[in-house]
């Protein structure tokens, strides 16, 4: 009796595999697919009528001299004006070292504070609403009561220190400090945003981390070094990116306390297209609006890409 020769048993193939796969991408597919495109829609049109058609407004009207009434082309003439005229290009040169200035001691200031009020400090809820609370007052409001405070004559500040036998100087009269006591006055409104968010990426850090460096017996110059700092890298780009760009468009607090005087010490590229626009000249300030969109960009985006390139090689 003859056998039929042995042959490889396949387990059988169901009949609906092809199309249940078929079925499933087609399905997967209709999940990950974003939303229809006029979903955007709206927004797209909110943001074009209220950015992209402005701005697109202003670069042609800065190649203008204009009013309400008439336009006339004048090519660069306005940006030639604005960087040639020593009072405007004043406020131009202000406006990085104020910038560089407040960015830099929120930076700094803001993580030594949040490391002392992620510690087991006393008091450490009271303390935070009390660094916090400066971010929720008004600036203008700010600014008139430090004008007040730092008066050279009246001003409390100038009476405390003559108590202990120091002449207070003009600390917004004087053209060498005006720009530097603004600055302060702006560190000390904005730390607590700055100590805010390192504070939320000190304690997303997890335990583990520090409990380890305990057990290897490390200092706390170390723990600072190798792990509070890598780790919050990430809050301290956004304190970087935020508090820079605040200062690069910082006006409402310089023109509260000194107008941008005396005389144009304290002027900024902004409290300068103010003066230009309130004078008359409307294609100048908005040649210095350009001014200020191109300086904002051309300083925050390429430090925001290379902190993030940065971010990625740890």
């Amino acid at each position: 009796m003859s056998l039929a020769p042995s042959q490889p048993i396949r387990p059988p193939i169901p009949p609906s595999t092809g199309p249940a796969i078929r079925t499933r991408r087609k399905l997967g597919n209709r999940v990950n697919k974003p939303y229809p495109g006029w979903f955007y829609a709206p927004a797209a049109v909110i943001y074009g009528v209220l950015f992209i058609a402005p701005t697109l407004a202003s670069f042609y009207f800065a190649f203008t001299r204009w009013s309400f009434a008439e336009t006339e082309f004048v090519g660069f003439d306005n940006f030639v004006t604005f960087f040639t005229e020593p009072r405007l290009f004043k406020g131009f040169t202000n406006t990085f070292i104020y910038a560089v200035l407040t960015s830099g001691a929120k930076v700094v200031l803001g993580l030594l504070l949040a490391i002392v009020l992620t510690s087991g400090i006393f008091a450490r809820g009271y303390l935070r609403a009390v660094i916090f609370f400066p971010v929720l007052v008004s600036t203008v409001g700010v600014g008139i009561t430090f004008k007040i405070l730092l008066d050279p004559f009246d001003g409390l500040v100038n009476k405390a220190l003559a108590v202990i036998g120091i002449q207070g100087p003009g600390w917004l009269t004087d053209p060498s400090l005006a720009l530097l006591s603004i600055a302060a006055v702006d560190v000390w409104k904005g730390i607590g945003l700055a100590t805010l968010i390192y504070i939320a990426g000190i304690v997303a850090i997890p335990n583990e981390y520090f409990e380890a460096a305990k057990v290897d017996g490390a200092s706390a110059w170390a723990v600072f070094r190798h792990i509070t700092v890598p780790m919050v890298r990430p809050a301290m780009i956004t304190v970087i990116i935020l508090s820079l760009i605040g200062g690069l468009r910082t006006f409402d607090l310089i023109w509260a306390m000194t107008g941008g005087g005396p005389g144009f010490a304290s002027d900024v590229i902004a409290s300068t297209i103010y003066k230009q626009y309130a004078a008359g000249f409307y294609g100048l300030s908005t040649a210095g609006n350009v001014v200020l969109f191109l300086v904002v960009t051309a300083a925050v985006l390429p430090l925001y890409l290379f902190l993030n390139r940065k971010s990625k090689d740890l």
